[in-house]
């Protein structure tokens, strides 16, 4: 199967792609991306997509350098090169060439990349079985210190807390905010489900505005589920009936075990099976067509 980068308007060969080591979103971060999923020859929430990633640039003063109808395209090109139907798309804007110091100005031209691949986040299994996961002493950045509207390339934070998980032998970590109130996951939003309604931290918390989530949202507003956004502690998870991540690359999935508690009676709970459903049968009738 081919192993073509789209790299400022050129399909590269893998082992061929690669920017400067000047470059200013290796050197400091600085630069922004998304990840976005395709279904069955379709890129799904594409628009919604490009819309969080005009928003992130414009927020750090970083110019696009590709139009909205030529983004569009550059992601089609670089999921037909590499025969994509059912993949992942990790867009990438850094603020390009530039020298040793912090100044952006020293940058003129942005650096665009698209890598068009297959992803399995999580072993199908744990679609069944679900997650066992913990809360990390990491805590969410300020969103006084940085926006979390912003999805930037500095994701030392939720490194930081991944490393936890991964000494704990976990798949997955709740990163609480600094006054203690959950946020999110390493990677993933989290959900509660409590008497048959659906919950998500606020955005307020410092969580990411998922696409993800925002679907799941619209799925329980379509499955008739009381929904709402709030901030709450740690212990509202514990006594959850149900707990569930969303994220592009993870989707929807279960979680049965926090901190050592088990959630509800330690299965995939019937309203997170019921919101995958409906958000699986979403992506196989929507997206931006891949292929005439």
């Amino acid at each position: 199967m081919p192993d073509l980068i789209y790299l400022n308007g050129e399909l590269v060969p893998r082992d061929e792609a690669g920017v400067s080591v000047y470059d200013h979103g290796l050197l400091y971060g600085d630069g922004v991306f998304e990840g976005i999923r395709a279904y069955a020859g379709r890129i799904f929430r594409l628009e919604e997509h490009l819309d969080r990633l005009e928003r992130s640039s414009k927020a750090i003063m970083l110019e696009l350098p590709l139009s909205r109808q030529e983004l569009i395209e550059a992601h089609i090109q670089a999921c037909r090169a590499n025969e994509i139907r059912d993949g992942y798309m990790r867009a990438v804007v850094t603020r390009g060439d530039g020298d040793l110091g912090l100044d952006p100005r020293k940058c003129p031209n942005p650096t665009l990349f698209i890598i068009a691949a297959s992803i399995q986040l999580y072993p199908e299994e744990l679609y069944e079985t679900g997650l066992e996961l913990i809360t990390t002493s990491t805590r969410r950045n300020s969103p006084s210190s940085l926006d979390p509207g912003i999805k930037s390339l500095n994701y030392l934070n939720n490194i930081l807390a991944k490393i936890e998980t991964n000494l704990a032998g976990v798949a997955e970590g709740i990163m609480l905010t600094q006054d203690g109130m959950v946020s999110e996951c390493t990677a993933d939003n989290i959900f509660i489900c409590k008497d048959g309604a659906v919950m998500t931290p606020s955005l307020a918390t410092g969580s990411l505005d998922g696409i993800t989530r925002r679907v799941v949202l619209e799925c329980a507003e379509a499955e008739g589920l009381p929904w709402g956004e709030a901030v709450f502690p740690i212990a509202q998870v514990y006594t959850a009936d149900e707990c569930f991540l969303t994220g592009t690359g993870a989707e929807i999935v279960p979680v049965v075990k926090v901190d050592g508690r088990v959630i509800g009676d330690g299965k995939p709970g019937a309203i997170t099976r019921r919101l995958l459903d409906s958000f699986r049968a979403l992506t196989k009738s929507e997206g931006t067509p891949i292929y005439d």
